[in-house]
């Protein structure tokens, strides 16, 4: 089990992936899925057998959420594959479904999701770690495997590093090349038949920390990314939006007295979209706030408009009925449907005594056709 690793995933994220490539990597998935939740319990069992359960309770819940969420997105991969019958459509979707985030890693550090290839990466390094601490692999003969292991992670702490943005990819590189300096030394002196056992174990809890710490940022980098385009999309929305709010609440401004008086957010004042992680998640908060008060004040200038039109409406209905029932000329009706509509037809209209004139006709109308 000590040398099983998460399996490389095909293509990336938008391709339409070969149904070959998929249904290697699904049957290679699954096997490492089966073998490391074996692993997983194996190392549960004996840190509750060596008394260090709460000690290594962290490391262990979030490498078992990990499983968890890879093996949830396994299960939609595979029914996204149908046995094959894939057509260019399903075969984006698998794509999506295995380069994508994982949401439901909410265990990860921040609620961070990362991807399926991530996600098994991140649990082979997890369960490195443990496998180390509870010292599952001691004797010279597993010195070399552990080594080799050491590389592979080194490789894939390699491609992490070119990931990384150019001001942080120096600190990076120099991390790296230190480690494999390191390493070089180990090799050497296990290959003249030193015992490294204790130089291995903090080397491998440095190597798995940093190859985390590398993931998780690329992760929180992402996020931020998807937060940013998020960000100006809703920006653009709310320009839009409070132009034409700005239009609305005039109109309501010169037809109805009283009017609202809502003032219409100037989006202009959030300044520019930030694009750095520390600022995204506040600003994503104050466009949501003028995106509630823009909504606020829309309801408030459309309600008072619609309250003029329904009164127009009833009026007009009124009428019609006094007409069928052969009363519209009574002088009375008359009079009040004229007082009425002149008060309406008034720039801006004062509501309240125009829902008197407009009951008063009604009251006329009741009164002529009981």
């Amino acid at each position: 089990m000590a040398g099983t690793v998460a399996p490389s995933a095909p293509g990336k994220l938008g391709d339409a992936l070969e149904p070959a490539a998929i249904q290697t990597y699904l049957g290679e998935l699954d096997a490492w899925l089966r073998v490391r939740r074996d692993e997983l319990d194996e190392l549960d069992a004996a840190a509750l057998g060596a008394g260090r359960g709460g000690e290594l309770a962290g490391d262990m819940s979030l490498a078992l959420a990990l499983w968890k969420a890879t093996s949830d997105r396994y299960q939609l991969v595979f029914a996204t594959w149908d046995g094959g019958r894939v057509l260019r459509q399903e075969r984006e979707r698998i794509s999506a479904l295995i380069w994508g985030r994982l949401d439901g890693a909410t265990e990860l550090p921040g609620g961070l999701a990362v991807s399926l290839p991530e996600a098994g990466r991140l649990c082979d390094a997890l369960t490195g770690q443990l496998r180390t601490r509870l010292s599952l692999v001691p004797g010279a003969d597993e010195q070399a495997a552990r080594i080799r292991d050491l590389r592979a992670q080194l490789e894939r702490i390699r491609d992490q590093v070119a990931l990384e943005p150019a001001n942080q990819r120096d600190a990076a590189v120099a991390r790296l090349a230190e480690l494999m300096s390191r390493l070089q030394a180990i090799t050497a002196k296990a290959e003249r038949g030193g015992d490294v056992g204790g130089m291995l174990g903090p080397f491998e809890v440095e190597a798995t920390t940093f190859e985390r710490d590398l993931i998780v940022g690329n992760a929180r980098r992402r996020d931020a990314r998807d937060q940013v385009l998020s960000a100006r999309e809703l920006r653009a929305d709310l320009e839009q939006r409070a132009a034409a709010l700005a239009k609305l609440a005039a109109a309501c401004v010169a037809t109805v007295d009283p009017a609202p008086r809502y003032a219409v957010p100037d989006v202009e004042a959030l300044g520019q979209v930030p694009v750095t992680p520390d600022e995204i998640g506040g600003y994503l908060h104050r466009l949501d706030r003028v995106s509630q008060a823009l909504e606020l004040a829309q309801h408030a200038y459309s309600d008072a408009l619609e309250e003029y039109a329904r009164l127009v409406g009833l009026l007009d209905a009124f009428v019609a009925k006094a007409r069928a029932a052969g009363v519209a000329a009574n002088p009375d009706l008359v009079a009040s449907e004229q007082q009425a509509r002149d008060l309406l037809a008034r720039r801006p209209a004062p509501m309240a005594v125009a829902r008197q004139l407009v009951t008063t006709y009604q009251t006329w109308l009741a009164k002529e056709t009981a």
